[in-house]
């Protein structure tokens, strides 16, 4: 399954650079987005480098979720695919 990195997970004076937004492809109500949390999110940069993390909860009421990685994600992967196993 295909995702597509939103933005960072935001609060009111902090940004959490190790926890990021997704737009699941195929996916537009937060029922169905219920059922991708626990699943495994990787990304690969261009470089070849890939990063690991963990759905964790829904974000709002369109579909999108919220995922956590072990470290903070570079700036460049916004708008880049992530694979949800």
């Amino acid at each position: 399954m295909e995702a597509t990195i939103t933005n960072f997970r935001l609060g009111g004076n902090r940004q959490y650079n190790n926890q990021v937004i997704l737009q699941v492809l195929g996916i537009h109500d937060k029922e169905k987005a219920k059922v991708l949390i626990g699943k495994k999110v990787i990304w690969k940069s261009s470089k070849g480098k890939e990063l690991t993390g963990i759905i964790k909860n829904i974000h709002g009421n369109n579909g999108s979720v919220r995922a956590q990685f072990n470290t903070g994600m570079p700036g460049q992967s916004i708008g880049n695919k992530v694979e949800i196993i």
